[in-house]
């Protein structure tokens, strides 16, 4: 397995921050956000999940195994607790991770978050095809002005290939369509929540982010104007003031 931390060494003293990447994606899409966490008082572990970027193996094939997967890094590293950030799949993952074991988590952070996440039928087709129709179709959906990108779509670098859009990008979708338990999981949250919205987003409309935000107790929320769905490109200096002032409650 694969974790970058920020450039920083590892501090048993310092709560410790998990960064979880969404469909498709890697460590790499924390970029803005590692360092910058690092250095307001927290260890930070951005993670390359199973089969994504450098970490070995096949892709998990349902948010729960992704879960599971965090609790057995927790071990390995020996972490008691830990907060949560997770971006759009990542954030599924959170709401399962912190339903299933209260125990291990301080606090949570859902960006760009709904507690379902169905999956357009064409999407998967072509993911599973390996055709790079799939990742066009995740940029159309996935951004709010994806040509203000300076040299390219930062997504479409990471899944560049026939192999990672079947194998990797597919079976992500697949789980995140496949998750049924999410709502159950909303009402067994216990942790300070917080929750953050792009006004613009095409793939979790922010009515539907509202509901999701109302249903967790301990919940706080905020939306981002003149964004879409990768807030953590789009909008990362933003989002990381509006973390910063979360965690330091």
């Amino acid at each position: 397995m694969f974790v970058s931390t920020g450039g920083r060494e590892f501090d048993k003293e310092k709560s410790t921050i998990l960064l979880i990447h969404g469909s498709g994606l890697t460590h790499i899409v924390w970029s803005f956000h590692e360092q910058f966490y690092s250095t307001q008082g927290f260890n930070v572990l951005s993670v390359d999940l199973p089969g994504h970027g450098n970490s070995e193996g096949p892709s998990l094939k349902s948010i729960e195994e992704i879960s599971d997967w965090i609790k057995s890094l927790m071990e390995k590293l020996n972490i008691k607790k830990i907060i949560i950030i997770g971006h759009s799949q990542g954030s599924l993952v959170g709401i399962d991770f912190a339903a299933r074991y209260p125990e291990l988590i301080l606090s949570l952070v859902l960006v760009a978050s709904s507690y379902k996440m169905p999956v357009n039928q064409d999407l998967i087709d072509y993911a599973e095809a390996g055709d790079e129709k799939a990742v066009l179709l995740m940029m159309k959906w996935g951004y709010e002005g994806s040509k203000a990108f300076i040299g390219g779509n930062p997504v479409k670098k990471i899944i560049n290939s026939s192999r990672d859009i079947r194998e990797i990008l597919a079976v992500d979708l697949n789980a995140c369509n496949n998750y049924k338990g999410g709502k159950e999981s909303l009402e067994k949250i216990n942790c300070p929540t917080l929750c953050i919205f792009g006004d613009l987003d095409k793939m979790v409309p922010l009515e539907v982010g509202n509901k999701m935000a109302s249903m967790i107790k301990n919940s706080k929320k905020k939306i981002i104007s003149n964004c879409g769905h990768m807030i953590i490109f789009e909008k990362a200096l933003e989002m990381r003031k509006i973390v910063k002032e979360f965690l330091s409650k």
